[in-house]
């Protein structure tokens, strides 16, 4: 089976591909291997990176199926490890740009969230944060990534209200910078990148980490806590 999670560097941009071969569920291994990649990255320090999806879809968010089989402390690592690689994503010490390559569904719309910019590919895609929709309560992490990410005018509609957007529609939205054709999601992914990594690292590592501290700090402080005090039906 090949990796669910690929890493290859072209033109001083490190792509980080996420392909299972299906929704790019997201569970144990899918965050261990995320976190791979991105120690990989802070080691050898392209100057940018790309996150992407397969054709058609950038990520379905949790695994739903599985999580409900899990006893109670695996489901409760599960979920510390989404909520600490999504908080890492957001505070990564380089640049981070999300090719969207698909339907971005709550975990999905949360790693897009992560990232510094976000460009789409077009079609008939949903970004979408579905928890009130169905029935969960948001955790103070993902509404603060979301919060990062969608304008202030939009938070009521797009987390309160679970509004799914088309890619052009997140586009009038402000939610992402770009929409790009399929064939050229990544080539697009990689010019947005292109200025980023042209800024002096450490300046942007310390600046980002001092820009982003108190909004992390409140989320990190509520993790365990949250996950602790939700009955098993809202940990899914």
């Amino acid at each position: 089976m090949p990796d669910p999670i690929t890493y290859a560097v072209r033109d001083r941009v490190a792509d980080i591909v996420l392909d299972d071969g299906k929704v790019n569920a997201m569970a144990l291994p899918f965050f261990d291997a995320l976190n791979a990649a991105l120690d990989r990255a802070e080691e050898e320090r392209p100057a940018a990176v790309v996150i992407s999806g397969r054709p058609g879809m950038f990520s379905a968010g949790l695994n739903l199926k599985l999580l409900p089989t899990l006893p109670p402390d695996e489901l409760a690592k599960t979920m510390l490890a989404f909520g600490r690689v999504m908080l890492r994503v957001f505070t990564f010490p380089i640049p981070t740009v999300a090719a969207v390559s698909g339907h971005a569904i709550a975990g999905g719309a949360m790693l897009s969230f992560a990232c510094d910019q976000r460009v789409a590919a077009d079609g008939p895609f949903r970004l979408h944060l579905n928890e009130v929709a169905i029935g969960l309560v948001l955790p103070t992490w993902a509404i603060m990534l979301a919060q990062s990410a969608i304008p202030t005018r939009w938070h009521t509609e797009a987390i309160l209200y679970a509004r799914a957007y088309a890619p052009r529609e997140a586009l009038e939205r402000g939610i992402i910078d770009a929409v790009a054709a399929p064939e050229r999601l990544l080539d697009d992914a990689h010019a947005l990148a292109a200025p980023l990594a042209s800024l002096d690292q450490q300046a942007y590592a310390g600046s980002k980490q001092r820009h982003r501290a108190m909004a992390v700090e409140w989320a990190r402080a509520r993790l365990e806590s949250e996950i602790a005090g939700l009955p098993s039906r809202a940990k899914r």
